[in-house]
């Protein structure tokens, strides 16, 4: 599983107008599952996330994880991010798993992230989505599982 995180002030994704997931302060986790992944990859990247120390403590090191803080993580697919862009201008997404397979990775990933004591917002899968988010930092980390 590849996932994109950003530290957010705020974050949401509306479908059709419709607003579908949006947090406060927390995490904007884009998810995209590769072919091939399996639940001890969602596992592994839910436990890392929950601990992953990229928040400010009191004397404004990044000492602190978005359980630590409670915060929340908006989980949004996305597919492109298996995007091999090796060979011409368009990118291919073979190595992405299968559609069902990856929806039901991404709502395995979702709730490993509750069970890790995350409150989890999503976006909605396969849909059109339009996200909006405050980055705070910058700070945004890739990570594969």
């Amino acid at each position: 599983m590849r996932v994109l995180l950003q530290r957010v002030r705020e974050a949401r994704v509306t479908v059709d107008g419709r607003v579908t997931g949006e947090i406060g302060p927390g995490l904007m986790i884009l998810v995209c599952a590769m072919e091939g992944d399996t639940d001890a990859a969602a596992d592994r990247l839910a436990a890392r996330i929950a601990k992953l120390r990229i928040f400010k403590d009191a004397d404004g090191k990044m000492n602190l994880s978005v359980r630590d803080t409670g915060g929340a993580a908006l989980v949004v697919s996305q597919f492109t991010l298996a995007a091999d862009t090796s060979r011409g201008n368009r990118p291919g997404f073979s190595t992405a798993a299968a559609p069902d397979e990856g929806r039901r990775l991404y709502e395995y990933f979702s709730d490993r992230l509750r069970a890790e004591g995350i409150t989890v917002a999503n976006g909605e899968f396969g849909a059109d989505m339009d996200v909006s988010l405050v980055n705070q930092g910058p700070v945004t980390i890739w990570l594969e599982a």
